[in-house]
């Protein structure tokens, strides 16, 4: 009998530990096919990037009421999550998170940031300063394509507003989804790309 009751709290206690090395961190919806992402990149238009004058987040309205009381942030937390479970107001309150970025696993929302892949400045200078407020919206809210991740909260700040070109994920084997996905989100809402992120995307498409 006191074997039986040190089992189950052993069992209790790693319940609370960070989560198994060997979770799969969950992919965004509609990542293409390195073919698909192939022939996207080629068909995108290679320019200079235009001016950040005008630019502010709140030109984009972003963590919209998606469903009941519960907004992008939080759908996006509950789709990449596993064993998530939600309060009344839709706040995660438990569950775990493998960031694909890094690698990392996480058993506290408040350490999850979502990401928005192609950022909100960058989609400005790439032709979304000429987009109308429900255009942008759409955009800092898609949940149909590759734009919304669940990654490391501080490997999202490293991130921060940069283009592959500048700043890609810490993980190389991530690399090729990674590129995949941009080329998407970049391709639905042709936006354009310049030399530079072109020469990186293309490189990050060759580790596919």
């Amino acid at each position: 009998m006191k074997y039986l009751v040190l089992v189950l709290t052993v069992t209790w206690m790693s319940a609370a530990l960070p989560a198994p090395v060997y979770m799969v961190a969950r992919a965004p919806p509609n990542v293409p096919s390195t073919a698909d992402a192939e022939s996207a990149l080629a068909a995108l238009i290679v320019q200079p990037q235009g001016s950040q004058d005008g630019y502010s987040r709140d030109l984009f309205p972003h963590w919209i009421s998606q469903t009941r009381t519960c907004n992008t942030r939080e759908v996006v937390l509950k789709r990449d999550g596993l064993n998530v479970t939600q309060s009344a107001s839709c706040a995660a309150v438990s569950g775990i998170w493998q960031s694909p970025f890094d690698g990392a696993t996480w058993d506290t929302a408040s350490r999850i940031d979502i990401d928005h892949l192609v950022p909100l400045s960058n989609a400005w200078k790439s032709g979304a300063s000429s987009w109308t407020t429900a255009e942008r919206q759409a955009f800092a809210n898609d949940l149909m394509n590759p734009q919304l991740v669940a990654i490391t909260d501080s490997v999202n700040r490293a991130k921060g507003d940069k283009g592959p070109e500048r700043w890609k994920p810490p993980l190389t084997s991530y690399y090729c989804t990674y590129s995949r996905m941009w080329v998407k989100v970049k391709s639905v809402y042709s936006l354009s790309i310049t030399s530079a992120e072109k020469a990186a995307l293309d490189s990050m498409l060759r580790t596919c």
